[in-house]
């Protein structure tokens, strides 16, 4: 994947797995119940790593011809498309983006109950 001209490795099932297990403990949202979540979060996002590695290798193609002429979105594109959308699903189950974790922490900046009792299960 490019980004200003550098390439941007596509990182590991295994690395972003870690990762997002990492960041959830230290938002204390973690629970091994959630692993299959995390899984499929994980399996995801390598997913969408390596599509936008073959799209940015492809030169960016954003349109392909219908056999009428007629111009569409190319299936890469698509593609990246849907698994940005269910990678926002899965970030907001998991508490993994600013919005959803406004449902887990009070503004007052105190844990919710479902936060303080995730983090006591945990201990």
């Amino acid at each position: 994947m490019k980004w200003g001209g550098d390439m941007v490795r596509v990182l590991e099932y295994e690395t972003i797995q870690k990762k997002v297990i990492e960041n959830m403990k230290q938002m204390g949202t973690y629970r091994k119940e959630y692993r299959d979540a995390i899984n499929i979060y994980a399996d995801m996002m390598h997913d969408y790593m390596l599509a936008r590695r073959d799209f940015e290798e492809s030169g960016r193609v954003y349109e392909t011809q219908t056999a009428a002429g007629n111009p569409k979105k190319s299936g890469i594109v698509d593609t990246i498309e849907k698994l940005r959308r269910d990678l926002l699903q899965y970030s907001d189950r998991l508490g993994l983006n600013p919005k959803s974790l406004e449902t887990i922490t009070a503004e007052s900046g105190k844990k919710s109950v479902l936060a303080d009792v995730l983090n006591k299960i945990d201990e």
